[in-house]
């Protein structure tokens, strides 16, 4: 994408505002806000002169309305003088209407547009929190029988509209308003104005990318101004964080839903220049080292705010979703495809230069953080990695071919190396435990096609400063050191995620040619940990780490034997761990002993067996949460069986889905064994699907269970009937023919250094000593009610946090998560 010449950039300087005027239209502002406040009497709707102080005489930023309006006094007006309320919240969206009708041609009008965005803004939450108004906006005649308000124009085609279709089309038009929102194309003089209602959005695009090739001069002041109109936008779909977690995919957003449907003319030009906005950003800026200190923090407020409407408006129930027809039938009644055109649009992206620019765009703001250490303060560090996670995500989710195309090059792996930077960074902050989930998810995703495995062999040369220790190897190695420091020095919330990091290793597995010797001891120390006694006798799933590290090391020597003489090397060293597995006790006696020793080391992993190395250069420890710090909470993830579903890989390399097989003894074992634990509580809550419940209640159900009659008392049947299962054939074979041979090496040649062992070990074969080849299983993602609702929560959590400065929601009755402090 060409980069604007400095000639384009237009930077204008704010109109003066002298401090004593602004100090005198705060003042007037404060006295209309206590004015409306103590009314006790409803104001008519026609009583202009006191309407209009609220948007008129005002030059309040967006801050101002939320210092001049507390929260206390929304409440009471809310309460108090409803029919008040009703008429601000109606006449500020009418004056918008207006704007929207005009096109604002006037400074005035666009002030009195801006002003009405910020009161709505501030005042929309409040509505929202208190379900008896919740159905206000939508009445059909808004506030029907209170003053003034249903004496609405009849011959207005608005006036049968609900208030929301009204300012959610009046918001749409506004964001496509010549000299407002987007560059004039009129030639004529000052007085010639374009027709709001001719006008072509499609040739006003906010930017090049995605379906349009011209990249519009920068204007700071169109940027703030779509920033506010969007921000307006984001609060009216926030509707959704009053509303407690459900299963019920089918309860789609009111505000979502009628905004990306066919109502909305603008909704193709408004996604393309949302997506186009975020993807062609560049915070390093043009060029010129500090130059985003002149003009570029406007273009990054918007980048946020556009990419958390994007996010939030791709809110949809993915069962529904069918490949559309060419854009041409989209305004058919009977169109097929998903009714969120957003969600339309963005699956039907298919063109590879516009694979190839998102995917560009994406890799370079998610690498933007990485690249700090260089050049000290001289570029721009975005924040807002959360929000370009969960936009990946949904491309990968809703557009096949886009995941396709990201796994046909080795450029999957720009987006890896920041996925794993940012796991690596957040493992020890329980606030970033979300950022932890999502990352893994990506990458869980990926795992599951064959290209992924296949990418990671390339040799890993960047030098991000992380904190793990130095190796040389390929982006196999990364992963592996990576997800190692996740499991032995993460927080303890991380536990449920180590059944989905083991499986990626798994899924990966057979496509790695060669693993370094740091990988390798990394993976057995994983393994040593995962099979000492009391950890296997624990918990009901604990086994399963260690089914997931052996059928890792089994898909490795049957199908990549050849290059991995260091995995090999390391099997044969740690190979008592294997034999303790083979010849694990399963009497009462021995069980009891096991579990009396883990109350004396509650430690879920001993840190110190793994050999630890010297950090990278540069980096930084892994550091806690900092006290105060606000997290959202998440609602508990399904288990990897619910999450994944086993594929099989045939010869030709296809993958044929297996069906689900529940071992129905296993389970009943189980279940004896966590005697007087209902069928939830055994799992942790995770076997009924249709309630959610938050990471905490789950924790608290965890304990109570723990200190009620229910208890986890393993058995030795139970202990039996997966022991018997351990897949331990291979490896076994592997020692009883290399094992002998090793040793007699080191005897004969008095050898005690391990390169000449590795040589042995290179060119040494096992054809036709091991047991026949088993098939390759994958276990790929598979979306489900829990994960939605996963989603849902984690992302208007992210959007919560993230909107601090004006703070939209905070101290609002949110009910979708708890906001807790650390």
């Amino acid at each position: 994408m060409p980069r604007p010449r400095a000639s384009e950039v237009i930077i204008r300087a704010p109109p003066p505002r002298t401090e004593m005027g602004n100090t005198d239209s705060k003042l007037s502002f404060r006295k209309a806000v206590i004015q409306l406040t103590t009314k006790t009497q409803p104001v008519e709707a026609t009583d202009d002169l006191f309407w209009d102080q609220f948007w008129s005489d005002s030059a309040t930023t967006v801050q101002d309305v939320f210092a001049l309006v507390p929260a206390a006094e929304i409440r009471a007006l809310r309460e108090e003088s409803p029919s008040n309320l009703a008429t601000l919240c109606y006449k500020a969206v009418e004056k918008l209407v207006q704007g929207a009708e005009t096109g604002c041609p006037t400074e005035k009008e666009k002030q009195v547009a801006l002003n009405c965005c910020r009161i709505l803004t501030r005042i929309l939450p409040y509505i929202f929190e208190d379900p008896d108004w919740r159905g206000f906006f939508w009445s059909t005649v808004p506030g029907a029988g209170r003053a003034g308000i249903d004496e609405v124009d009849d011959d207005d085609d608005d006036g049968a509209r609900p208030l929301a279709e009204s300012l959610l089309l009046a918001i749409a038009d506004l964001l496509f308003c010549p000299d407002f929102t987007v560059q004039s194309h009129k030639r004529g003089g000052p007085g010639s104005v374009e027709d709001m209602h001719t006008l072509d959005s499609c040739e006003y695009i906010w930017e090049a990318g995605v379906g349009f090739a011209q990249s519009p001069p920068l204007n700071y002041i169109h940027d703030l101004n779509r920033t506010e109109l969007l921000r307006l936008l984001l609060t009216c779909f926030s509707e959704a964080m009053y509303l407690p977690p459900s299963s019920d995919n089918n309860v789609l957003n009111p505000w979502v839903t009628f905004f990306c449907s066919t109502e909305n003319r603008h909704a193709l030009p408004l996604f393309t220049s949302l997506l186009n906005v975020v993807c062609a950003y560049d915070p390093v800026g043009y060029g010129i080292p500090y130059n985003y200190l002149l003009f570029s923090d406007y273009r990054e407020m918007l980048v946020e705010q556009a990419l958390q409407v994007l996010i939030t408006t791709l809110e949809h129930d993915a069962a529904g979703a069918h490949p559309a027809p060419p854009h041409g039938s989209l305004d058919e009644p009977e169109c097929s495809g998903p009714d969120n055109l957003f969600v339309n649009y963005l699956s039907r992206i298919h063109r590879e230069e516009d694979y190839d620019f998102i995917l560009k765009g994406l890799a370079r703001l998610l690498t933007n953080p990485l690249t700090q250490t260089y050049l000290p303060n001289s570029t721009k560090k975005i924040q807002f990695h959360q929000e370009l996670l969960v936009l990946f995500w949904k491309l990968c989710d809703f557009n096949k071919k886009f995941l396709f195309f990201v796994l046909k090059s080795s450029d999957v792996l720009d987006i890896l190396v920041p996925i794993l930077y940012y796991l690596n960074d957040a493992r020890a902050d329980q606030s970033r435990v979300g950022l932890m989930h999502i990352g893994v998810f990506i990458l869980l995703l990926l795992s599951g096609e064959r290209n992924f495995g296949v990418r990671l062999n390339k040799p890993y040369t960047l030098h991000v400063p992380m904190d793990i220790p130095v190796f040389t190897g390929t982006h196999a190695d990364l992963l592996i050191v990576v997800f190692h420091k996740i499991i032995t020095s993460g927080h303890q919330r991380l536990q449920p995620l180590y059944d989905c990091l083991l499986t990626i290793v798994v899924n990966v597995s057979p496509y790695l040619k060669s693993l370094s010797m740091v990988a390798a001891n990394k993976l057995l120390h994983l393994l040593e940990a995962f099979s000492t006694q009391w950890f296997l006798f624990s918990a009901s799933q604990n086994h399963h780490l260690v089914f997931f590290l052996l059928e890792a090391f089994n898909n490795i020597i049957q199908y990549q034997f050849d290059g991995n003489c260091n995995l090999v090397y390391a099997i044969i060293r740690k190979r008592s761990v294997f034999h303790q597995l083979a010849n694990l006790p399963s009497d009462p006696a021995s069980i009891h002993k096991a579990l009396q020793k883990k109350k004396k080391s509650p430690d879920v992993i001993s840190r110190t067996s793994s050999q630890e190395t010297v950090s990278m250069e540069g980096s930084h420890p892994a550091v806690p949460a900092e006290p105060g710090t606000l997290n959202a909470s998440l609602v508990a993830m399904p288990a990897i069986d619910k999450l994944t579903e086993k594929s099989q890989v045939s010869e030709d390399g296809t993958m044929v889905a297996l069906p689900r097989t529940e071992s129905h003894q296993a389970l009943a074992l189980e279940r004896a064994a966590s005697a007087g634990a209902s069928d939830t509580e055994s799992n942790s809550g995770r076997d009924n699907e249709d309630v959610f419940y938050t990471e905490a209640e789950m924790e608290r159900r965890r304990l109570s269970c723990a200190s009620s009659v229910s208890y986890w008392n393993p058995v030795p049947e139970w202990v039996l009937s997966w022991k018997t299962k351990l897949p331990l054939q291979t490896i076994m074979r592997l020692l009883q023919v290399l094992v002998p041979q090793v040793e007699k090496i080191c005897i004969d040649k008095g050898l005690t250094d391990e390169s000449e062992i590795l040589k042995f070990l290179q060119h040494g074969t096992l054809v036709g000593l091991l047991p026949v080849p088993h098939p390759i299983l994958i276990r790929k993602y598979q979306a489900n009610a829990g994960t939605a609702m996963w989603f849902r929560t984690y992302m208007w959590g992210v959007v919560y946090l993230r909107n601090v400065d004006p703070p939209i929601w905070y101290d609002t009755d949110v009910r979708l998560f708890e906001i807790q402090r650390m």
